[in-house]
Parts: C-alpha cells; sequence; structure tokens
C-alpha cells in the first residue's frame, strides 16, 4: 500500500504546479485585457511583432513568467511520468518535488509582483538546483534498479 500511495502522492506538486501555470495564465489574461481597455490598440499597434510587443511591454511580466514555466519545469514534467513506471518514486522524490514547486510558485509571485530581480534569480537557481537533484536522484535509484536486476537475472536462461 506504501508504494501505491507513493506513486500517487508525486501527482500532488505536479497539480499544483499545473495549478500555478493557469493561475499565471489568468493573470496574464486579465492584464492583458486591462491594458487593452485602458489603453485601444489602433491598427499600426500590430503590424509588426515589434510593434505588437512595444504596445503590451509596460504589462509583460505575467506573459514572461508564463513563458518560463514552459522552460525548466519541462524537465520535472518529463521526469514526473519516469518516475511513476519505474516505481522510484521515492518519498524523499515527493519531498523535493514539493520543494521544487514552492520555489516555482515563490518565483513566480517575485517575477509578476514586486519584481526584485536578485531574488528572483536566487529562486531560479534554486529551483534548478533541486530539479537537478530529483534527476540525479532518479539516474542513482534507476541505476541501482538496473544492477540488482541484473544480478537477480544473472543464472536465468544459462543451463
Amino acid at each position: 500500500m506504501g508504494e501505491v500511495f507513493m506513486g500517487m502522492a508525486i501527482l500532488w506538486p505536479t497539480i499544483a504546479l499545473v495549478g500555478l501555470i493557469f493561475i499565471v495564465f489568468a493573470t496574464m489574461f486579465v492584464t492583458r485585457a486591462r491594458h487593452i481597455r485602458a489603453n485601444p490598440p489602433r491598427r499600426e499597434t500590430f503590424a509588426s511583432s515589434e510593434a505588437a510587443m512595444r504596445y503590451f511591454e509596460p504589462i509583460e511580466m505575467p506573459a514572461n513568467n508564463y513563458r518560463n514555466l514552459f522552460e525548466m519545469p519541462v524537465l520535472y514534467f518529463a521526469l514526473v511520468p519516469l518516475l511513476l513506471i519505474t516505481s522510484l518514486d521515492s518519498r524523499i522524490q515527493v519531498i523535493l518535488a514539493w520543494i521544487y514547486v514552492a520555489i516555482r510558485i515563490a518565483h513566480s509571485f517575485v517575477h509578476i509582483g514586486p519584481k526584485k530581480v536578485p531574488v528572483r534569480a536566487m529562486l531560479f537557481v534554486a529551483s534548478g538546483a533541486v530539479l537537478m537533484a530529483m534527476w540525479i536522484g532518479f539516474a542513482i535509484d534507476l541505476g541501482s534498479a538496473q544492477v540488482a536486476f541484473d544480478r537477480a537475472t544473472d543464472g536465468i536462461g544459462a543451463a
């Protein structure tokens, strides 16, 4: 029962990260809608991608953060199914996943809110370090499982 619980436990921080992505998406949408209402665009506003970027520049932090949530987190989203299908979703991986998601939430808050670059940079590096630890742990656990499997099957078939 413990292993089944762990398999489901890794999904909760993943759902939380998906929730963050939707919250940032909604923030971006609302911010842009307000900007468009307050500053009605003209034909030339969207004549080129550069013009459109200039128009939205004052309110682009939510969009920048939204794009950022499809960079490093992709490695997290790739790791979760691997942890599940190999049954290597240990308690430490679940704890690291929650830490990773908590740091990403803090990073999004600072990125969209106070915009303190040194704090945001520290959070970005910390989230990358946690994600790296998750991948290293997975690789070590996978290697250990492979060695155990090879030892267990060495004598099989040699007759």
